[in-house]
């Protein structure tokens, strides 16, 4: 039997092509609000079976760690550099992009909440995004460095994707509302030093 390239190349390409259609079937699917797809919903979205789910990933967790890239791509996509200038100005301008790039990725955001109690890879995930949500937050207010930590603590959670995902979710405020409290509750805690 003679070993044709051609041959090995196109299984090769085809089975790197299904490895990122159920990617993008997870993605897509976390994206429109589907906290936690199963496997099926992946495969039927992605077009394959769901035998080729489990032969491109061992489980959901590496499945989920694998769509971690692309939810990853977003977040670069809408998180932007501190500005300069007065500390009012730089927390308007802070709370400005949060509250848009959490509204871009609220499906997934609201996702990952649900999923952490169950996969090992989120919960870490997790608690890395809020280390360089924290850092982040630092960047643009450097003056928190050297507040109390009740103020500096009370910030960090005005401005996280959970207080956002509340006043959104469980008290039904618009965007612009929303954002109008967490900037009135940032200015007054900042105030108070």
């Amino acid at each position: 039997m003679s070993f044709d390239p051609d041959i090995v190349d196109g299984r090769t390409r085809r089975s790197e092509r299904s490895r990122q259609a159920i990617v993008q079937a997870l993605f897509d699917l976390l994206g429109e609000g589907i906290p936690v797809p199963t496997a099926q919903q992946v495969a039927d979205r992605a077009g394959v079976g769901i035998r080729s789910v489990f032969r491109h990933f061992s489980d959901m967790e590496t499945l989920y760690a694998a769509v971690d890239k692309n939810v990853r791509g977003l977040v670069r996509s809408v998180f932007g550099d501190p500005i300069e200038g007065a500390i009012e100005k730089r927390a308007a301008a802070l709370i400005a992009e949060r509250a848009s790039a959490y509204e871009r990725l609220r499906p997934y955001i609201r996702a990952s909440q649900r999923q952490r109690w169950n996969s090992p890879f989120v919960e870490a995930k997790l608690g890395r995004v809020s280390r360089e949500m924290r850092e982040n937050l630092l960047t643009w207010l450097p003056e928190l460095e050297t507040s109390r930590a009740t103020v500096r603590e009370g910030v960090e959670l005005a401005t996280s994707p959970e207080a956002w995902d509340q006043l959104r979710s469980e008290q039904g405020l618009g965007q612009k509302r929303a954002r109008a409290v967490v900037e009135k509750t940032v200015l007054a805690l900042l105030s108070a030093g």
